[in-house]
């Protein structure tokens, strides 16, 4: 039926074993999480998911930047 398989093929064969994955457990992806962007032109803050189209809610305008995080983020400079 099948061809004998040599030691070699059968210790680099693939295993399903999720756990040991990078990026955490097996546990279900976290959902999408929807960005704060700011209105180039009134200012105005616009919650955008992933798929939504980029466009301020309130006058239309289409340049939009992202806002700056909380979190505390120090560069080395050398």
């Amino acid at each position: 039926m099948f061809p004998a398989k040599s030691d070699s093929q059968r210790l680099l064969r693939p295993t399903m074993d999720t756990s040991a994955a990078p990026g955490g457990g097996g546990g279900a992806p976290a959902p999408k999480q929807p960005m704060i962007y700011i209105c180039g032109e009134c200012h105005a803050e616009n919650e955008i998911r992933p798929r939504d189209t980029i466009r301020c809610r309130e006058c239309g305008y289409r340049i939009m930047y992202k806002k700056r995080t909380k979190r505390l983020i120090v560069f080395d400079a050398r």
